[in-house]
């Protein structure tokens, strides 16, 4: 059976317990799930079907099982690795404390933005069918790389470290 993450938008230790999380998964007929930190990672086995198809289920099954609602991105976890290990970020010239972020995006985009774009330590990188790799240094003005990557993208988003990301690959 496919193994497969989702990554739900918006998810903290205030608005969503992972015990409730992981037994809304069960409920929706998903096995051997698992949580991973507390910021909405899930992995799950679930029957070959389209990413689509499940996002739709697990935002239909999290309303109904646990009375919340998260904008959800699903992606094979065996893609994931893959592209985790093609090193994503190896071309790049980042400095050595740059976090380096992936966000995943709900569709890929129609026009491809004129990259980099910088803004307050922050950079959006480059764009690989749905997923967008940026990078950025803690600035005084807060999380500048969100709001670059929301003006950018739109709020259909979602953004990792790349070290949650390898986390979550080897569940």
């Amino acid at each position: 059976m496919p193994r497969y993450i989702a990554f739900l938008r918006g998810v903290s230790p205030l608005n969503a317990k992972m015990p409730e999380v992981k037994q809304s998964f069960e409920k929706m007929g998903f096995t051997n799930v698992v949580t991973v930190l507390s910021s909405g990672n899930v992995v799950f086995d679930a029957k070959k079907t389209s990413q689509k198809v499940l996002e739709k289920q697990i935002e239909e099954g999290l309303k109904k099982y646990s009375k919340r609602s998260f904008p959800t991105i699903v992606r094979a976890q065996d893609d994931l690795r893959d592209w985790l290990d093609s090193d994503p970020f190896r071309a790049e010239k980042l400095d050595a404390k740059a976090k380096r972020v992936v966000t995943f995006l709900k569709d890929s985009p129609t026009v491809k933005p004129n990259l980099p774009i910088k803004k307050d330590g922050a950079v959006i990188l480059k764009v690989e069918d749905s997923m967008v790799c940026s990078a950025y240094l803690p600035h005084p003005k807060g999380p500048a790389f969100m709001v670059l990557l929301e003006k950018t993208f739109g709020k259909s988003i979602t953004t990792r470290t790349l070290d949650t990301l390898k986390k979550v690959a080897q569940k």
